[in-house]
């Protein structure tokens, strides 16, 4: 994956390889991003926040305390469902890794440090390669976007909220005013401008009725 870890261990080699690894890079990364977002965000909706306003409406309990709870429990799932469980599995499969390097492995890679230093699947008496490459890269991407759906859930934290408000840039109220002052100045000479250009049609309208008027006035008066 372009936005994912990259282990440095497959390069390319030509000047035409690494110009096209180059834009597709400046291509795939963007869109990466964009998929990722996308993909958390519908994810949350569906992990986060409906199970904690169910508990909340359901069975009363504090919002903030339902979600404090929740963002735990999912931290743990997440950390034995993508490191530990990873981690053992890598340990048999892999013959020259322990538990600790595996473990290694997955923070390295779900981190999307990608070091390199420790890549599966490329020993040369490893077992059916490339299904064991496909598996790693699912397990790369569910990891990513498990990781990513619980930072979201852990920044939506009212605690954190309010402790991430420490490190905003705060504006002083006289610029908010000037601000506010210079925005219903904008408004206002907007407002009298549409007025006096609502008058000047006016005005240019009133001969072209009046004459009209004068004219069905005489001829009346004829007959």
């Amino acid at each position: 994956m372009a936005a994912a870890a990259g282990y440095g261990h497959t390069v390319p080699l030509s000047d035409g390889g690494k110009a096209f690894c180059i834009i597709y890079s400046v291509i795939g990364i963007p869109f990466t991003l964009l998929f990722l977002t996308a993909v958390v965000q519908r994810v949350t909706i569906h992990v986060t926040r409906r199970p904690v306003l169910y508990f909340h409406v359901r069975w009363g309990f504090s919002k903030q305390m339902v979600a404090i709870v929740h963002a735990v429990l999912l931290g743990f799932i997440t950390v034995s469902c993508f490191f530990f469980i990873p981690a053992a599995v890598f340990s048999v499969l892999e013959d020259d890794w322990n538990f600790l390097e595996s473990f290694y492995f997955c923070f390295i890679s779900l981190s999307t440090i990608g070091l390199g230093d420790y890549v599966p699947g490329e020993g040369y008496n490893q077992k059916f390669r490339e299904l064991y490459k496909i598996g790693i890269t699912c397990y790369l991407l569910l990891g990513l976007i498990a990781m990513l759906v619980v930072l979201e859930t852990f920044c939506e934290l009212h605690e954190l909220k309010k402790f991430r408000k420490m490190f905003y840039v705060k504006k002083d109220k006289d610029e908010d005013q000037v601000h506010i002052i210079e925005h219903d100045q904008l408004s206002f000479s907007s407002i009298t401008d549409q007025a006096a250009s609502m008058k000047e049609d006016q005005k240019q309208n009133e001969p072209f009725v009046a004459t009209q008027a004068s004219a069905y006035s005489d001829g009346s008066v004829d007959h």
